[in-house]
C-alpha cells in the first residue's frame, strides 16, 4: 500500500512517461495482463490507455489489471492509468525515492 507522499511522487514521475499498455476493445485479455506484468517487472511503473469508443471505463481497467498483477493503481486520469509495482525481492529498485542515497 502506498502512502499520499508515495503516490504523489510516482504521478510526478508518470509526468513524462507515454503509455506502454494499450487495452482496447477486446478488454483485459490473458495478452493485456502477461504484457503488464512483464512490463512491471522491468520497470516498476507503467503507464496504460484505454482506447475510446470501448465501453470500458478506465478506472474499471485499472483496478481490474491491478488486482491480477498485484499492482498498485497509483492514479487515473481520463483514460490513462498509472501502475506501480515494488521490485522482487533481491532485485534493486529503478526508482529512486526522495530521501534515499
Amino acid at each position: 500500500m502506498l502512502t499520499s507522499k508515495q503516490r504523489s511522487f510516482l504521478r510526478g514521475l508518470g509526468n513524462d512517461m507515454e503509455p506502454i499498455l494499450i487495452v482496447g476493445k477486446a478488454g483485459i485479455t490473458e495478452n493485456v495482463i502477461e504484457q503488464l506484468e512483464q512490463a512491471l517487472v522491468v520497470r516498476e511503473l507503467v503507464k496504460g490507455r484505454v482506447l475510446p469508443h470501448t465501453e470500458f471505463e478506465a478506472r474499471e481497467v485499472g483496478e481490474a489489471l491491478a488486482k491480477h498483477t498485484g499492482a498498485d493503481l497509483v492514479q487515473v486520469i481520463g483514460r490513462n492509468m498509472l501502475f506501480y509495482r515494488a521490485p522482487l525481492p533481491g532485485k534493486p529498485s529503478k526508482i529512486h525515492w526522495p530521501g534515499e542515497i
